[in-house]
């Protein structure tokens, strides 16, 4: 079910999902999950929280021009609203067991399983490890969670944060 939607950026909202009660989604930092569409199609998402962290299923959506699923998000879909998922899915997720230094690199929403890795670290692990985040994408105002990120930055004192533009915006400069 939709517990909340939140706009993040001008083409991205967050749409958070409560499971029923009796359902607990064991999943990987760094997995996603399918939304399974009414005409059987599915479209995958990311999932942003961390494992610990699963009162509400964090997604990160891009509305696409034309895009079926992502159109109902930014246009039709309300909270309450139920949604189908499969999950969890994917091989992509942090491995924990190393300690050794990480470089993670994300492009627009790819930045979700990043989230969920590094909110991960962060608030579970004991052991600093060394990680440089590059997030690219066309404009400042696209990176969404920009003002974040710097903050980790400030305070975490083994994570680096290097904003790439492609297509910069004057005032971006």
């Amino acid at each position: 079910r939709i517990a909340r939607m939140m706009p993040l950026a001008h083409d991205v909202m967050a749409v958070y999902l409560k499971l029923p009660a009796v359902s607990r989604l064991g999943f990987l930092p760094g997995q996603y999950v399918d939304v399974l569409m009414a005409d059987e199609h599915r479209r995958s998402f990311s999932l942003a929280n961390p494992p610990h962290d699963d009162k509400l299923l964090e997604l990160h959506v891009r509305h696409v021009p034309g895009g079926h699923f992502t159109t109902e998000v930014f246009h039709k879909l309300h909270e309450g609203a139920l949604l189908r998922l499969q999950g969890p899915l994917g091989t992509f997720f942090l491995r924990e067991e190393s300690t050794r230094p990480i470089l993670m690199v994300a492009g627009g929403t790819g930045f979700a399983p990043i989230k969920s890795m590094l909110r991960h670290i962060w608030e579970q692990r004991s052991e600093p490890r060394r990680i440089v985040f590059y997030w690219g994408a066309r404009a400042r105002r696209d990176l969404y969670a920009d003002a974040w990120l710097r903050e980790q930055a400030a305070s975490q004192p083994d994570f680096s944060y290097i904003p790439v533009l492609s297509e910069p915006a004057l005032e971006d400069a």
